[in-house]
Protein backbone atom coordinates (compact mmCIF):
# COMPACT_ATOMS: atom_id res chain seq x y z
CA UNK A 1 0.00 0.00 0.00
CA UNK A 2 2.87 2.38 0.71
CA UNK A 3 4.41 1.62 -2.70
CA UNK A 4 1.06 2.34 -4.34
CA UNK A 5 0.78 5.65 -2.53
CA UNK A 6 4.32 6.67 -3.59
CA UNK A 7 3.51 5.82 -7.24
CA UNK A 8 0.11 7.49 -7.50
CA UNK A 9 0.93 10.70 -5.59
CA UNK A 10 3.21 12.23 -8.32
CA UNK A 11 0.60 11.39 -10.94
CA UNK A 12 -2.10 13.18 -9.00
CA UNK A 13 0.16 16.20 -8.43
CA UNK A 14 1.07 16.36 -12.13
CA UNK A 15 -2.58 16.18 -13.21
CA UNK A 16 -3.55 19.13 -11.03
CA UNK A 17 -3.77 22.40 -13.01
CA UNK A 18 -4.71 26.00 -12.25
CA UNK A 19 -8.04 27.19 -13.59
CA UNK A 20 -8.24 30.95 -14.41
CA UNK A 21 -5.56 31.76 -11.83
CA UNK A 22 -7.76 30.31 -9.02
CA UNK A 23 -5.95 28.28 -6.40
CA UNK A 24 -7.66 24.92 -5.91
CA UNK A 25 -6.70 22.48 -3.18
CA UNK A 26 -5.11 19.19 -4.25
CA UNK A 27 -6.92 15.82 -4.18
CA UNK A 28 -6.62 14.01 -0.85
CA UNK A 29 -5.92 10.27 -0.36
CA UNK A 30 -8.08 8.76 2.35
CA UNK A 31 -7.99 5.22 3.82
CA UNK A 32 -11.24 3.60 4.93
CA UNK A 33 -10.67 2.19 8.41
CA UNK A 34 -13.25 -0.57 8.02
CA UNK A 35 -12.28 -2.00 4.62
CA UNK A 36 -8.72 -0.76 4.25
CA UNK A 37 -9.41 0.51 0.72
CA UNK A 38 -7.84 3.66 -0.60
CA UNK A 39 -10.05 6.30 -2.14
CA UNK A 40 -9.38 9.72 -3.58
CA UNK A 41 -11.43 12.60 -2.24
CA UNK A 42 -11.65 15.52 -4.60
CA UNK A 43 -12.51 18.97 -3.30
CA UNK A 44 -15.75 20.62 -4.25
CA UNK A 45 -15.80 23.02 -7.19
CA UNK A 46 -14.77 26.58 -6.57
CA UNK A 47 -17.47 29.22 -6.97
CA UNK A 48 -15.89 31.50 -9.56
CA UNK A 49 -18.53 34.20 -9.05
CA UNK A 50 -17.29 34.87 -5.54
CA UNK A 51 -13.70 34.98 -6.77
CA UNK A 52 -14.60 37.49 -9.50
CA UNK A 53 -16.27 39.72 -6.92
CA UNK A 54 -13.11 39.71 -4.83
CA UNK A 55 -10.84 40.73 -7.72
CA UNK A 56 -9.42 44.19 -7.15
CA UNK A 57 -10.45 46.69 -9.78
CA UNK A 58 -7.64 48.29 -11.77
CA UNK A 59 -6.37 51.61 -10.50
CA UNK A 60 -7.31 54.92 -12.05
CA UNK A 61 -5.00 55.59 -14.99
CA UNK A 62 -3.36 59.05 -15.08
CA UNK A 63 -2.14 58.30 -18.60
CA UNK A 64 -5.69 57.88 -19.90
CA UNK A 65 -6.77 61.09 -18.19
CA UNK A 66 -3.86 63.02 -19.72
CA UNK A 67 -4.43 61.69 -23.23
CA UNK A 68 -8.15 62.42 -23.14
CA UNK A 69 -7.61 65.97 -21.91
CA UNK A 70 -4.98 66.52 -24.58
CA UNK A 71 -7.40 65.40 -27.30
CA UNK A 72 -10.55 67.14 -26.03
CA UNK A 73 -10.34 69.63 -23.15
CA UNK A 74 -12.56 68.46 -20.30
CA UNK A 75 -12.62 64.81 -21.36
CA UNK A 76 -10.03 63.94 -18.71
CA UNK A 77 -12.11 65.69 -16.05
CA UNK A 78 -15.11 63.60 -17.10
CA UNK A 79 -12.93 60.48 -16.83
CA UNK A 80 -11.98 61.57 -13.29
CA UNK A 81 -15.68 62.25 -12.54
CA UNK A 82 -14.95 65.89 -11.76
CA UNK A 83 -17.94 67.19 -13.67
CA UNK A 84 -18.00 70.54 -11.85
CA UNK A 85 -14.76 71.47 -13.63
CA UNK A 86 -16.30 71.28 -17.10
CA UNK A 87 -17.62 74.90 -17.08
CA UNK A 88 -14.18 76.11 -15.96
CA UNK A 89 -12.42 74.20 -18.72
CA UNK A 90 -14.97 75.39 -21.30
CA UNK A 91 -14.43 79.01 -20.26
CA UNK A 92 -10.64 78.63 -20.15
CA UNK A 93 -10.56 77.29 -23.72
CA UNK A 94 -13.58 79.07 -25.19
CA UNK A 95 -12.64 82.64 -24.29
CA UNK A 96 -9.16 82.53 -25.94
CA UNK A 97 -10.69 80.77 -28.95
CA UNK A 98 -13.24 83.57 -29.34
CA UNK A 99 -10.54 86.22 -28.97
CA UNK A 100 -8.48 84.53 -31.69
CA UNK A 101 -11.50 84.56 -34.02
CA UNK A 102 -12.42 88.18 -33.18
CA UNK A 103 -8.92 89.57 -33.67
CA UNK A 104 -8.35 87.54 -36.83
CA UNK A 105 -11.53 88.97 -38.36
CA UNK A 106 -10.53 92.55 -37.61
CA UNK A 107 -6.97 91.89 -38.74
CA UNK A 108 -8.32 90.84 -42.14
CA UNK A 109 -10.57 93.94 -42.33
CA UNK A 110 -7.83 96.41 -41.41
CA UNK A 111 -5.35 94.75 -43.75
CA UNK A 112 -7.77 95.15 -46.64
CA UNK A 113 -8.47 98.74 -45.58
CA UNK A 114 -4.73 99.49 -45.62
CA UNK A 115 -4.49 98.25 -49.22
CA UNK A 116 -7.45 100.36 -50.34
CA UNK A 117 -6.17 103.47 -48.53
CA UNK A 118 -2.70 103.02 -50.01
CA UNK A 119 -4.20 102.76 -53.53
CA UNK A 120 -5.83 106.19 -53.16
CA UNK A 121 -9.12 107.33 -54.61
CA UNK A 122 -8.41 105.82 -57.98
CA UNK A 123 -10.25 102.63 -57.01
CA UNK A 124 -13.60 103.79 -55.57
CA UNK A 125 -15.21 100.48 -56.39
CA UNK A 126 -13.33 98.81 -53.52
CA UNK A 127 -14.77 101.21 -50.94
CA UNK A 128 -17.95 99.14 -50.82
CA UNK A 129 -16.01 96.21 -49.41
CA UNK A 130 -14.35 98.20 -46.61
CA UNK A 131 -15.81 97.86 -43.12
CA UNK A 132 -18.06 100.89 -42.31
CA UNK A 133 -16.10 101.61 -39.13
CA UNK A 134 -12.86 101.85 -41.12
CA UNK A 135 -14.30 103.73 -44.07
CA UNK A 136 -13.61 107.26 -42.65
CA UNK A 137 -9.95 106.42 -42.16
CA UNK A 138 -9.73 105.03 -45.70
CA UNK A 139 -11.34 108.11 -47.26
CA UNK A 140 -9.04 110.43 -45.31
CA UNK A 141 -6.00 108.40 -46.36
CA UNK A 142 -4.91 107.62 -42.77
CA UNK A 143 -2.70 104.72 -43.78
CA UNK A 144 -0.50 104.88 -40.67
CA UNK A 145 -3.50 104.70 -38.35
CA UNK A 146 -4.84 101.70 -40.22
CA UNK A 147 -1.43 100.00 -40.05
CA UNK A 148 -1.35 100.54 -36.26
CA UNK A 149 -4.81 99.00 -35.90
CA UNK A 150 -3.81 96.09 -38.09
CA UNK A 151 -0.65 95.40 -36.03
CA UNK A 152 -2.62 95.66 -32.78
CA UNK A 153 -5.20 93.10 -33.87
CA UNK A 154 -2.45 90.76 -35.05
CA UNK A 155 -0.62 91.08 -31.73
CA UNK A 156 -3.79 90.43 -29.74
CA UNK A 157 -4.51 87.36 -31.87
CA UNK A 158 -1.04 85.94 -31.19
CA UNK A 159 -1.40 86.56 -27.44
CA UNK A 160 -4.78 84.83 -27.42
CA UNK A 161 -3.26 81.78 -29.15
CA UNK A 162 -0.47 81.57 -26.55
CA UNK A 163 -2.90 81.93 -23.65
CA UNK A 164 -5.17 79.27 -25.15
CA UNK A 165 -2.29 76.81 -25.52
CA UNK A 166 -1.18 77.52 -21.96
CA UNK A 167 -4.66 76.89 -20.56
CA UNK A 168 -4.94 73.75 -22.67
CA UNK A 169 -1.73 72.48 -21.07
CA UNK A 170 -3.03 73.35 -17.60
CA UNK A 171 -6.15 71.37 -18.39
CA UNK A 172 -4.00 68.31 -19.12
CA UNK A 173 -1.95 68.82 -15.93
CA UNK A 174 -5.10 69.18 -13.84
CA UNK A 175 -6.59 65.94 -15.20
CA UNK A 176 -3.32 64.07 -14.63
CA UNK A 177 -2.92 65.26 -11.03
CA UNK A 178 -6.55 64.44 -10.25
CA UNK A 179 -6.08 60.94 -11.66
CA UNK A 180 -2.97 60.43 -9.51
CA UNK A 181 -4.86 61.53 -6.39
CA UNK A 182 -7.87 59.35 -7.23
CA UNK A 183 -6.44 56.31 -5.42
CA UNK A 184 -5.22 58.25 -2.39
CA UNK A 185 -7.21 58.62 0.80
CA UNK A 186 -8.16 62.27 1.12
CA UNK A 187 -10.42 61.84 4.13
CA UNK A 188 -10.91 64.72 6.55
CA UNK A 189 -9.95 62.47 9.46
CA UNK A 190 -6.56 64.00 10.28
CA UNK A 191 -6.19 63.72 14.04
CA UNK A 192 -3.41 63.66 16.62
CA UNK A 193 -3.81 62.38 20.13
CA UNK A 194 -1.61 61.54 23.12
CA UNK A 195 -2.02 58.22 24.87
CA UNK A 196 -0.05 56.26 27.48
CA UNK A 197 2.45 53.68 26.31
CA UNK A 198 4.89 51.14 27.72
CA UNK A 199 8.49 51.55 26.67
CA UNK A 200 11.08 48.78 26.65
CA UNK A 201 11.89 47.73 30.19
CA UNK A 202 8.27 48.12 31.33
CA UNK A 203 8.77 51.86 31.72
CA UNK A 204 5.73 54.11 31.47
CA UNK A 205 5.67 56.84 28.87
CA UNK A 206 3.55 58.74 26.38
CA UNK A 207 2.99 58.26 22.67
CA UNK A 208 1.70 60.49 19.85
CA UNK A 209 -0.83 58.76 17.60
CA UNK A 210 -1.47 60.22 14.11
CA UNK A 211 -4.64 59.17 12.29
CA UNK A 212 -4.58 59.91 8.55
CA UNK A 213 -7.81 58.95 6.79
CA UNK A 214 -8.46 55.23 6.74
CA UNK A 215 -4.82 54.32 7.21
CA UNK A 216 -3.54 52.69 10.35
CA UNK A 217 -2.49 55.09 13.11
CA UNK A 218 1.18 56.09 13.17
CA UNK A 219 2.55 55.98 16.71
CA UNK A 220 5.62 57.85 17.96
CA UNK A 221 6.63 56.82 21.46
CA UNK A 222 8.22 59.39 23.71
CA UNK A 223 11.20 58.91 26.00
CA UNK A 224 10.52 58.21 29.65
Amino acid sequence: MLVFIVIIMPLLMHAQRRNDSITVSRPVLAINDSTGNIKVERPSKVDTTKVKDSIVKPKHSPRKAALRSAIIPGWGQVYNKKYWKLPLVAAAIGIPAYLVYYNQEWYNRTRYAVKVAAAGNNLPIFLDQVDPQLLPLVKSGSVNSLINYRNEFRRNRDYAILVGLLLWGLNVVDATVDAHLKDFDVSDDLSLRVQPAFLPGNAAGLSLVFTIGNNRPKTISSLR
